[in-house]
């Protein structure tokens, strides 16, 4: 378990929380470190926790029959993922991998579940959630159907700072070229052309293994216009 105050700053929808529903949510909550590569669980799998990203970098997507891999989008410091599965009790629909390092918190499903029945503010939390990841999927059907690569870097370097579901991501994104590539579902020589593109036109600075984003409003929806 952790202290109440790791919790708070790891967990933007502890900042609501009670002082008794802090005092149950740290005791439902560990740290686990993820080597690059490592999987949290892949799809079908039965995994009965909730996680929050506390540092480094993964990534949700899955396999189609045709052994290609298709990349759903990134999972940055301070966004909390997996209440879907818990909530309706199934297996996870989609693979979750690290892309670096990374440290999650995982609570126990007794735990979110006591938290869905006794807290006002947690219930509040998820419905911001849900909207937010009902537009990142309707998003996604359109990356599929009409947008170029440099518009899917765009909308992912839009996704990793949402400020709904990725509060303590800020507008600098500690990232490499072959990392974004591997979340926009691009090469990372795609990757590197986008951003060349996304500089000039202003929205970001590239610097070393980092984007620096200046209009996240046009980058969300870079190639709809």
């Amino acid at each position: 378990m952790i202290d109440a105050a790791e919790l708070k700053s790891i967990a933007a929808w502890a900042q609501g929380l009670s002082d008794a529903e802090i005092e149950r949510a740290r005791r439902g909550v560990s740290i686990k470190t993820f080597g690059r590569g490592a999987h949290l669980c892949h799809r079908d799998d039965k995994f009965e926790h909730w996680a929050g990203v506390v540092d480094g970098l993964m990534k949700f997507g899955s396999t189609d029959a045709a052994g290609r891999v298709v990349s759903f989008g990134g999972l940055p410091p301070g966004m909390w993922f997996g209440e879907g599965s818990l909530l309706k009790n199934e297996a996870r629909q989609y693979d979750v991998v690290a892309l670096r390092d990374t440290r999650l918190a995982l609570m126990n499903k007794p735990t979110f579940d006591w938290l869905c029945d006794a807290s006002v503010a947690f219930n509040r939390y998820l419905v911001r959630q849900f909207n937010e990841r009902l537009g990142l999927f309707i998003a996604l059907l359109e990356h599929a159907r009409t947008l170029d690569a440099t518009a899917r870097v765009a909308r992912n370097i839009a996704w990793l700072i949402n400020p709904v579901i990725a509060p303590r991501a800020g507008d600098r994104i500690e990232i490499s070229q072959e990392e974004l590539g591997l979340l926009s579902g691009v090469s990372r020589q795609a990757a590197n052309a986008a951003l060349r593109q996304l500089a000039a036109e202003g929205l970001v600075t590239v610097d070393h293994r980092s984007v620096i984003v200046r209009d996240r409003t046009r980058l969300a929806r870079y190639g709809g216009e």
